[in-house]
């Protein structure tokens, strides 16, 4: 008793278990003989809550092969492996194909239905012993029938031109063309077309005599020159130089030109094979399903064309459909009295509601005028200088801030372009990323240096956005002007400042560099001297003390220089090279880091490395950094040789430049805190030096710094953007 009711409960469970059902296309998504019978087999499965349908796309018209369909086998395996299916569904011959040549290895012992198959065998089923699982609907165009359409309605028709593709339907029709078109070429003359690329075939129909030709378009998705295709738009490029009228097979070209035939409809395929799943899904064997091998085509035209070109159909055939038919008088009748019905009804309730809807009006016309009001005082507030403009470039209107920055009342602003405010350098750049501004719809932050008229220059960023009307439109680009002069005086204050607390390590510097030349000098004075009390001074010697006293001295002069241009102020960016700044310092510390006991060795990766930027700036940077290194080294006061390496390398993006020290870690809990302003260990230190090698690095040249203890070293990493 137990079993039985087990048995039951299981039986139960089951009938209500949903149904999952697989559709399988040949072709893509956006396709619209596979998008209509996915249409119709959706629509009858719209209803039933018990089933699941997924479609998934093979994309044939655009890839195929068996290496991609045996990838694509793979690729199910894993995709569908935690899915059990009740029904698979396959659309066109590829899924068909497909289906039977995987199914032991996809489908086992699933029942399939497929539709629109062309040139359809049952010997193929049973060759492949298929036929316990497999039924479903043929697709069969009737060429001959529509041969014999297309003559009764143009008796007088001299020249039949077909056009078809090397697709694989394409093939397939082209062997069923061939009777038909050696049965009707003693009546007519048939040019078949499937050779050539599309612009030499839209001149082959542009050359049609209107009223002795006709077109039968079979299929076009790739041209000669593998050019691909949707279906509207090769029908379209055909259909726009067309005189004469086109026919066709399919229904998914109706409504877009053609005349129309009798037509294998894809939502008949899609309906019978529907018709078909919910028979097996409600528990019919497969077998029990006879195939249905007449294809369930259409008589279907387009009174549009049927009208444009003066024919008829009412004389020859009994059945057929007509779609964008004009209504008869009464239906247009009708619709006008419904029409008219709806718009007084609607009138009413208008008048009833008019005069809330008008005081409302006037209450937000009034909270508007009010708030344009209230944002023109708010602009005049502000400080920063806002301007903003139309697409055009023209200035709509700006604040007080502006006209009082460049000195021109309001009213003159308007109906002007940057050119008439600023130098042809800045309107230029700033046309650029307006231009850019307008496609991407985004926004800019920039800087410029503004000179005044007044001889005042400004530093300026200017921040961009582009605003839209209420229609979503874009009206223009609004602009915010921030003038950070202040700002970046004081930061070049600082930097000098930086500069001048780092003097006295250079004139330590330079009082080593001019210790050799000065004992060389020494020595030379005093052998002159000594050859002159001698008497034994000659013309040769007086020469020779000469010049090597002038190499000397140039020497020395040379170290002045030197130091004078690391005190001047870089004034814009300049291309300079990083080998030629670490030789400049090298003449500078090159010594005193010798005489220090450090070892110094630079390994350039690449040949020479340009940066963009400010040189002096720069220089100061890797002199504070190589000054720190050694000024560390020598506070532990030993005679061990101390390392410092510095690594110069290019990536994609950017220059990194090392500089790594032996001298010992930085303390963990003070390498967060080095690069801020007036921090430092020392004690009389500033604590300018690192926090004006950021400045420097990141602010002015849009670097990065960073600190690490690697092992027992110290690094510090630059890293600077290319130049664009």
């Amino acid at each position: 008793m137990l079993k039985i009711l087990l048995v039951v409960l299981v039986a139960f469970t089951f009938s209500f278990a949903s149904k999952e059902v697989l559709l399988l296309h040949s072709y893509h998504k956006g396709y619209k003989w596979s998008d209509d019978i996915s249409l119709e087999i959706e629509k009858r499965f719209k209803d039933e809550k018990d089933i699941n349908l997924t479609t998934i796309y093979m994309d044939t018209k655009h890839i195929a092969g068996s290496r991609y369909l045996n990838q694509l086998g793979e690729i199910y395996k894993k995709q569908l492996s935690t899915r059990d299916f009740d029904l698979v569904i396959v659309s066109d011959n590829n899924a068909f194909d497909f289906a039977i040549k995987y199914h032991e290895y996809l489908f086992k012992d699933l029942p399939i239905l497929f539709c629109g198959i062309n040139n359809f065998d049952k010997a193929f089923l049973e060759q492949n012993n298929m036929k316990k699982y497999m039924t479903g609907v043929v697709e069969q165009v009737d060429l001959e029938k529509n041969f014999e359409l297309i003559l009764r309605m143009q008796p007088n028709l001299e020249k039949l031109v077909i056009i078809n593709d090397k697709s694989k339907t394409g093939y397939a029709v082209k062997r069923d063309l061939r009777k038909v078109i050696e049965k009707y070429s003693k009546k007519i003359n048939i040019e078949y077309i499937d050779n050539l690329d599309i612009d030499n075939l839209k001149k082959k129909v542009l050359n049609l005599n209107r009223k002795k030709s006709a077109l039968l378009f079979v299929l076009l998705f790739k041209d000669t020159t593998g050019k691909f295709f949707t279906y509207k738009q090769s029908f379209k490029k055909i259909y726009d130089v067309s005189q004469v009228p086109i026919y066709g097979l399919w229904d998914f070209y109706l409504d877009y030109g053609m005349i129309g035939g009798l037509l294998t409809s894809a939502k008949a395929q899609g309906e019978a094979v529907s018709y078909m799943a919910m028979q097996v899904l409600n528990g019919k064997d497969v077998r029990e399903i006879p195939i249905i091998e007449k294809s369930p085509n259409r008589y279907i035209f387009d009174y549009k064309e049927l009208d444009r070109f003066d024919l008829s159909v009412k004389d020859i055939l009994e059945e057929y459909e007509i779609i964008n038919e004009p209504h008869d008088f009464f239906r247009k009748y009708t619709k006008l009295i419904v029409t008219i019905v709806i718009i007084i009804s609607v009138l009413l309730i208008m008048i009833f509601s008019m005069k809330a809807n008008i005081q409302r009006r006037k209450k937000v016309e009034k909270d508007l005028q009010n708030r344009i009001k209230f944002d023109k005082v708010l602009l005049d507030t502000l400080p920063n200088a806002i301007y903003y403009k139309n697409i055009d470039g023209k200035f709509l209107g700006c604040n007080k801030a502006f006209s009082d920055l460049l000195d021109i009342p309001k009213k003159e602003v308007i109906g002007k372009n940057a050119r008439d405010f600023f130098p042809s350098d800045i309107a230029n750049k700033n046309e650029l990323i307006d231009k850019r501004l307008l496609k991407t719809l985004g926004k800019n932050t920039s800087e410029m240096t503004l000179h005044l008229n007044d001889n005042q220059m400004k530093h300026i960023i200017i921040k961009k956005a582009v605003y839209l009307n209420n229609d979503s439109s874009i009206g223009g680009i609004v602009c915010i002007m921030d003038d950070i002069t202040e700002e970046v005086q004081q930061k070049q204050f600082l930097i000098q400042q930086g500069k001048l607390a780092e003097m006295g390590d250079m004139i330590a510097a330079i009082a080593h560099q001019w210790n050799e030349p000065l004992v060389e000098l020494s020595a030379q004075v005093q052998d002159i001297q000594t050859s002159f009390l001698l008497g034994e001074l000659k013309n040769s010697q007086v020469e020779e003390f000469v010049n090597d006293s002038m190499v000397q001295i140039k020497y020395m002069s040379k170290t002045l220089t030197d130091f004078r241009n690391f005190l001047k102020p870089s004034t814009k960016k300049v291309i300079f090279s990083i080998r030629n700044s670490f030789e400049e310092i090298l003449e500078i510390m090159g010594k005193q880091l010798f005489y220090s006991n450090i070892n110094m060795k630079i390994n350039y990766k690449n040949d020479d490395l340009l940066i963009y930027g400010y040189e002096n700036e720069f220089k100061q940077v890797l002199l504070n950094l190589i000054n720190n290194a050694k000024n560390k080294i020598l506070e532990k006061k030993t005679e061990e040789k101390y390392n410092l390496t510095i690594n110069i390398e290019e990536s994609k993006n950017h220059n990194k430049i090392e500089i790594m020290d032996d001298g010992g870690n930085i303390e963990a809990n003070i390498i967060d805190k080095i690069f801020e302003p007036y921090f430092t260990t020392k004690k009389r230190g500033t604590g300018f030096g690192l926090y004006m090698a950021k400045v420097i690095v990141e602010d002015k040249m849009n670097g990065q710094i960073t600190a690490q203890n690697r092992d027992k070293n110290v690094v510090f990493t630059i890293k600077l953007p290319k130049k664009r």
